[in-house]
């Protein structure tokens, strides 16, 4: 017997990995994705991205990532292995619909769709992920300059800032990569506000995440992560370390103002500078969710571990560091799910006292 109708908003990594906890744990998912296709934000980073993760490590259940198990896959790989593995899964998976509102329905749910349509459920993942939200800090003059100002989510590759002098704002991985890359073409500098950290994506010829999972250290709390080795570093063979210790790009403290056509740096010199480029994270896109009253002041769900504190049957998956340190990537996401759904299942049960919970098993063809 079904357990009812689980609504999961959003078909990227996250929501896949929803369906198929979801199927195991016998619901009947719905993928609502506001794409054209189960891919989620990935055709949409910049075009030489790779990922620092190996093969082995990117693969989800029943279905290894195809290729070299040592190799790094790029983003238009994972784009495809998305694609394949919804697939394979044989969900039900609406695109194009994109959710406006969430509301309540007795002990249910109503997701209010774009074109007018509605989609009712028993309980709802939301897994839509934080490219929609990318984070742009305001810094003192930024209104006035005149120059090009973007976030590395808008940054596909470096042809049209040939010969420029460009900033990137941020220390983390997407900075240190985007900002190499540039210098290859630009005069570039990162702009930082500490200096950045690398931790070598080698060990003992052991790829860092054979250790992180050989150690189980990728399943520690993040709290745990951070009191051991606080900031996040940027992952790398050696190649990104060497091109910033050339210079190419060089690390700057990061600037206190903008200027019409530049910018002030910390010890108060003015600089003219073409284009800034702000790789400063992104935050959780769930503006859906409003009418329900599950998130705070700044956009941010309420929740312990996935589960919302505020309403039952509610969930999310994709949050960084939702429960671990690789809570929001391919390898770590579907420990996330099936510790959700299993949650929103007990729920459930609870609701349901005197029906056995029964596992699903032979919809993964």
């Amino acid at each position: 017997m079904s357990r009812g109708r689980l609504l999961i908003i959003g078909g990227g990594q996250s929501g896949l990995a929803a369906a198929r906890a979801g199927l195991e744990s016998g619901w009947d998912p719905l993928v609502l994705e506001a794409g054209p296709a189960t891919e989620g934000s990935w055709p949409r980073y910049y075009d030489s991205l790779r990922l620092f993760s190996p093969r082995r490590f990117c693969g989800f259940p029943g279905r290894p990532f195809p290729g070299d198990p040592a190799g790094y896959p790029s983003r238009d790989e994972v784009a495809a292995f998305l694609r394949g593995y919804a697939d394979r899964l044989g969900i039900e998976v609406r695109t194009g619909a994109r959710v406006l509102a969430v509301t309540v329905d007795g002990p249910g749910f109503v997701a209010e769709l774009a074109d007018g349509g509605q989609v009712t459920g028993d309980a709802v993942i939301a897994a839509t992920g934080s490219f929609a939200r990318p984070h742009l800090p305001h810094l003192p003059g930024q209104d006035s300059y005149g120059g090009r100002l973007l976030h590395v989510a808008d940054y596909r590759s470096p042809e049209r800032f040939a010969g420029q002098r460009v900033l990137v704002v941020g220390a983390g991985n997407s900075a240190v990569q985007v900002g190499c890359e540039l210098a290859e073409v630009a005069r570039t500098s990162l702009a930082v506000r500490s200096p950045i950290r690398f931790a070598p994506q080698v060990i003992g010829g052991r790829d860092l995440h054979w250790w992180l999972a050989r150690t189980r250290a990728d399943f520690l709390p993040p709290v745990v992560i951070n009191r051991l080795a606080p900031g996040v570093p940027v992952i790398d063979s050696g190649r990104l370390r060497e091109s910033v210790d050339a210079g190419r790009p060089d690390q700057r403290r990061l600037f206190s103002s903008f200027t019409s056509d530049g910018v002030v740096w910390d010890d108060g010199a003015d600089e003219r500078v073409d284009s800034v480029v702000f790789a400063t994270g992104y935050r959780p896109h769930l503006p859906y969710l409003s009418a329900l009253g599950v998130l705070d002041e700044y956009g941010l769900p309420r929740h312990r571990h996935g589960i919302s504190t505020d309403r039952p049957g509610l969930g999310y998956l994709g949050l960084e560091f939702q429960r671990s340190i690789s809570s929001n990537t391919l390898r770590g996401v579907h420990r996330d799910a099936f510790g959700v759904i299993g949650a929103l299942t007990g729920q459930r049960r609870r609701t349901r006292i005197g029906q056995p919970l029964r596992m699903r098993t032979g919809r993964f063809r």
